[in-house]
């Protein structure tokens, strides 16, 4: 893509983590969140998509533009190699296995579901396509064939007490992903000075 996002020239020192589910399951609330609390970086791929101009022909059955995911993916590289970025998408099967640390997929009971899409205006076949895409498990199904399984996690969303809920869980494993990688450094600096030393002594 032409123009990037903006990228902080460090090394990767924070996690990627990656939220998704059907439209409506509340990802977006959650992403805001998890960002307020943390300091991570909120990136809506549907308004990066517009932003940088990676939609192509529009849909008339969904009534929206299709993905050019090739685009996006080049112009998310650089800033998802740097890390502290939530994605916030309904799909995650074509991002790449090793952007992310986790994944965490949003489910919603299906009348509270349905009755949020038509309050966002969806009709026809778009709604009963995301209807049908929540009640078989699709996208928690695509992402544990697209990831580890041991990084899918699956969350319910229902009520705003499991919006805190989960928020402060994942701001924990957030926590926990910081204490293991600075424990994994002062061990390599260890021994990379134990290695110098005997290098030396050498």
């Amino acid at each position: 893509m032409e123009d990037q996002l903006p990228v902080n020239p460090v090394r990767r020192k924070a996690p990627n983590i990656m939220i998704t589910g059907t439209p409506g399951v509340g990802k977006s609330r959650l992403c805001n969140q998890i960002s307020e609390m943390t300091g991570l970086q909120w990136l809506e791929i549907s308004k990066i998509a517009k932003e940088y101009s990676c939609l192509e022909e529009f849909d008339e059955v969904y009534q929206c533009p299709v993905l050019d995911e090739d685009k996006l993916l080049d112009g998310l590289e650089e800033i998802m190699c740097v890390g502290g970025n939530i994605v916030d998408y309904h799909s995650c099967e074509f991002f790449p296995e090793r952007w992310f640390d986790v994944v965490f997929v949003l489910r919603t009971d299906n009348t509270l579901l349905y009755d949020r899409l038509v309050t966002r205006g969806y009709t026809g076949k778009k709604l009963e396509d995301n209807m049908d895409c929540e009640i078989f498990q699709t996208v928690l199904e695509e992402a544990k064939s697209s990831y580890k399984e041991e990084i899918v996690h699956e969350l319910h969303s229902n009520t705003a007490e499991q919006l805190e809920f989960n928020a402060n869980n994942i701001c924990l494993w957030i926590q926990e992903w910081f204490d293991r990688h600075q424990v994994q450094s002062v061990n390599q600096a260890e021994v990379e000075t134990h290695v110098t030393s005997e290098v030396q002594m050498a």
